[in-house]
């Protein structure tokens, strides 16, 4: 099966979810199969409120069903490893279940997942109308990494497992759980479609399916919500302004190709947290009054970050500010982690590349590609424009700083290395960094980190793209069952992670099981085809290029995606097959 994609707009999709809640949860005792009994999470499904309003728009009807309904873990937590060989291999589920110092696995049976972005048909949603009638009979997906909040006093104080499940079509691995002790909200937010329900009065009935009653035997208890939908129209304040203001922003996106702090929503020059080199799509709307929030892959391209959990207060106190600001808690709707330091002064004495754990870049295949049209520089020209990731599947962090002497315009880059315990240990020389002035970027790139090549049906180079230069940063969240892999990345809004104008020093990192994705409407995210004849093509990401960053293994750098061009000058198309199972363009 293939895709073809002529010239279009682009839109991205980010998914939504709940925030932390004070409720008491039901239980279910549990078994892994009928061979050998053994503790499993006990879980639950709870409503955090009797009834919820819902929002719907006036001149955008529609109605997003965020009920406030919580799977909750009890005696342990709720753990899934989601996985795939290879792209021919399809995605499988491995539940992992711990008491004390035991830890148990079995196999999920086969097609329990489709891909890394939930649990398919998890909960079913029935809704009836004030005469008793059923208006929405639907089923919907479950992200366990959802935003969520402890239902126990004694609970962990911090989750450990991630802020939400990753949508790039190219994911190795996944971790999925619910913290024991903690709940996680079941709304599916933009996985699923908004409903037309007409302004009034309503039960809304919530259950987890059978097939997953079953599986994970959790009682059979479903959770009846009043529902309120009312409607709204612009200049509106209270609670549906976060819901309007999601839509806004939503709608201003689709018309701005720049990217992450320079959103059609935000003031001029306003910076938006790390929300990416993109446009984001807005999330769902959600009540204010429930404290729901966005939960995201984190980005710089396709996705928006990735918030932590936040306190209800802070979350309420963000409410309360302009909508599409940067501050602290808000970065539309996201938490602003502070910038990575680097080293107060550049290296001195020798350099050492020492025997000690090395990162491993390894690039994923091009995908969201499609036919652009030039900028104002390149009128009448046609350019194959493309998606592009390099991650680092470890065991140990890329860390590079930069250090700048007064007056330069480059600066000195340096990768570290670390012991066992995180000492420093040695250091090497790794070419430079550079200020890229062009809107969508603004901040320090480090060079040759990657190059993208088009290559012809004998993948022989016929084009190469002028970008080979990068911020790095944890957009994606490639593979998180490898060694040593970070479950919750340390990132910063691109302006001070990857510095300023004025900056005289720099640190950017790449963390393990995570990759950093550029999206195809950036500067340099493209090939011109204009003088290219039609026929078999391959898309080439290589990270480290040029070879100058220490690595575990140079052998896994290179990855091809094929594409073939076709149609006419100022209409070309482009049609990409699948690779392997994966039917994504």
């Amino acid at each position: 099966m293939t895709t073809t994609t002529p010239r279009s707009r682009l839109w991205r999709p980010a998914v939504a979810a709940g925030a932390a809640i004070a409720v008491i949860a039901g239980v279910a005792a549990a078994a892994p199969d009928g061979k050998m009994a053994a503790p499993t999470p006990r879980l639950g499904l709870i409503a955090a409120s009797e009834s919820v309003t819902l929002d719907s728009w006036k001149d955008d009807p529609g109605v997003y069903l965020d009920l406030g309904t919580y799977l909750t873990a009890g005696g342990s937590p709720f753990e899934l490893r989601v996985t795939r060989k290879s792209y021919k291999d399809p995605v499988v589920a491995t539940q992992v279940i711990r008491r004390g110092t035991k830890t148990i696995t079995r196999a999920l049976p086969k097609g329990t997942v489709k891909d890394f972005s939930g649990l398919p048909g998890f909960m079913k949603i029935t809704v009836t109308d004030a005469a008793g009638k059923t208006v929405i009979n639907r089923t919907e997906s479950f992200c366990p990494n959802n935003a969520s909040g402890r239902i126990r006093p004694d609970a962990p104080a911090t989750s450990k497992y991630p802020e939400s499940c990753p949508v790039n079509p190219f994911t190795l691995g996944s971790v999925w759980g619910v913290e024991k002790g903690w709940a996680s909200n079941t709304y599916a937010g933009y996985y699923s479609a908004p409903v037309a329900l007409g302004v009034g009065k309503y039960t809304a009935k919530v259950s987890v399916t059978k097939r997953y009653r079953d599986l994970f035997e959790i009682a059979d208890k479903p959770q009846t919500v009043k529902v309120t939908v009312r409607e709204r129209g612009d200049g509106e304040s209270g609670a549906g302004a976060v819901g309007r203001s999601a839509h806004d922003s939503h709608t201003a996106g689709h018309g701005t190709g720049h990217t992450g702090g320079h959103t059609a929503g935000h003031p001029a020059g306003q910076q938006a947290g790390h929300a990416g080199h993109i446009v984001p799509r807005s999330p769902a709307p959600a009540s204010a009054t429930n404290g729901a929030g966005p939960a995201y892959n984190v980005g710089h391209g396709p996705y928006a970050p990735a918030p932590a959990a936040l306190p209800w207060a802070l979350k309420r106190e963000a409410l309360r500010a302009p909508q599409g600001r940067d501050g602290r808690g808000s970065t539309d709707g996201s938490r602003q982690a502070p910038a990575v330091q680097p080293q107060a002064k550049r290296p001195t004495g020798k350099a050492t590349v020492p025997n000690v754990p090395k990162p491993d870049l390894r690039s994923l295949p091009a995908y969201g590609i499609t036919i652009s049209e030039g900028d104002g520089s390149a009128p009448g020209r046609d350019f194959l424009a493309f998606s592009a990731n390099v991650w680092n599947a470890g065991p140990a962090q890329l860390v590079v700083d930069g250090f700048r002497a007064p007056g330069k315009e480059l600066m000195d880059a340096y990768q570290y290395f670390y012991d066992a315990s995180g000492k420093q240990v040695g250091y090497t020389p790794t070419g430079t960094m550079e200020w890229d002035p062009r809107p969508g970027h603004e901040h320090w790139h480090f060079t040759d980190f990657a190059s993208y090549r088009l290559l012809k049906a004998d993948q022989k180079e016929t084009v190469r793209s002028g970008k080979e230069a990068f911020c790095l940063a944890n957009t994606d969240a490639v593979d998180y069952t490898v060694k040593n892999a970070n479950w919750h990345p340390y990132n910063t809004d691109l302006s001070t992670a990857c510095g300023q104008e004025n900056s005289i020093s720099v640190r950017e990192v790449l963390d393990v099981g995570s990759g950093d994705t550029y999206t195809q409407d950036l500067p340099g995210q493209s090939f011109d085809i204009t003088g290219l004849a039609n026929g078999t093509y391959y898309i080439q990401v290589l990270a480290n290029p040029e070879k100058r960053l220490k690595e575990t293994d140079l052998t896994n750098n290179s990855a091809l995606r094929k594409v073939v061009l076709g149609g006419k000058p100022g209409a070309r198309t482009v049609t990409v097959p699948a690779h392997g199972l994966v039917d994504a363009n």
